[in-house]
């Protein structure tokens, strides 16, 4: 399994047949494709079938008498829990996501004998994620909510994180790709912590917000180690 990039018999760009390239620029001019029309007439086909599809899913009413008394509670003052439970969902999937990535990523690193440094490291960012998903879980249950449940966003999450787990499951990808498809993961999370304290505090839920808070310095510091693991893998490829 390649541990690095390496120059090789890449022939996927135009310099490598400039004759070629020239007879499809050419043809590209000469050959006019056989329906007429430009991107217009597919705008207005995604137009039409944004209007016609229904939402990705809904959120559940709370199963439990004590959510239903909250949510109701929640109405009354004017404010839309959905809009907090849909988000909390998200974090749920995303948290349970992240796992499983680094549960992938760690599989990586130990077939790669990456060292077992950088494997102690994914190791403990694995274990923090598994405890922020059970935050989320716990809060929602606190709000009446069922964790099981998969909200909207929760799909949506679910859907997003398919293609970074394509990388890192990869047996092509070495270990600074799968760095930089984590990357992409944690500065998402990263924000979206962030988001939900804001949510929970909008909310009224302030024991709910300070609990996120370790969670987000928790994150922070995932953000750092995965940004310094991944410079440091690059700059001794390079040396």
């Amino acid at each position: 399994m390649a541990t690095a990039a390496k120059v090789g018999s890449n022939f996927t760009g135009v310099q490598m047949s400039p004759k070629d390239t020239k007879r499809l620029l050419d043809a590209v001019n000469d050959i006019h494709p056989d329906v007429p029309g430009d991107e217009r007439g597919m705008l207005v086909e995604r137009t039409e079938r944004a209007a016609e599809a229904d939402r990705i899913g809904s959120v559940p009413v709370p199963g439990s008498a004590k959510g239903m008394l909250k949510t109701g509670f929640d109405m009354m003052r004017g404010k839309s829990p959905e809009v907090f439970l849909d988000k909390l969902g998200e974090r749920l999937a995303y948290e349970r996501n992240g796992v499983r990535l680094y549960e992938a990523m760690i599989a990586k690193a130990r077939n790669l004998d990456s060292g077992n440094d950088l494997v102690g490291v994914l190791q403990h960012i694995r274990d923090e994620e598994f405890e922020h998903m059970m935050l989320v879980h716990t809060a929602m249950e606190k709000l009446g909510a069922d964790p099981t449940a998969q909200t909207p966003s929760a799909d949506v999450a679910g859907v997003m994180a398919m293609g970074i787990m394509q990388v890192l499951t990869d047996p092509r990808t070495n270990v600074a790709q799968c760095m930089n498809a984590l990357l992409t993961a944690e500065l998402a999370d990263n924000a979206a912590w962030e988001l939900l304290i804001e949510l929970a505090q909008a909310a009224g839920h302030p024991n709910i917000a300070d609990s996120f808070g370790h969670a987000k310095t928790q994150e922070d510091d995932h953000l750092v180690k995965i940004k310094t693991l991944m410079r440091r893998d690059l700059i001794m490829q390079t040396k």
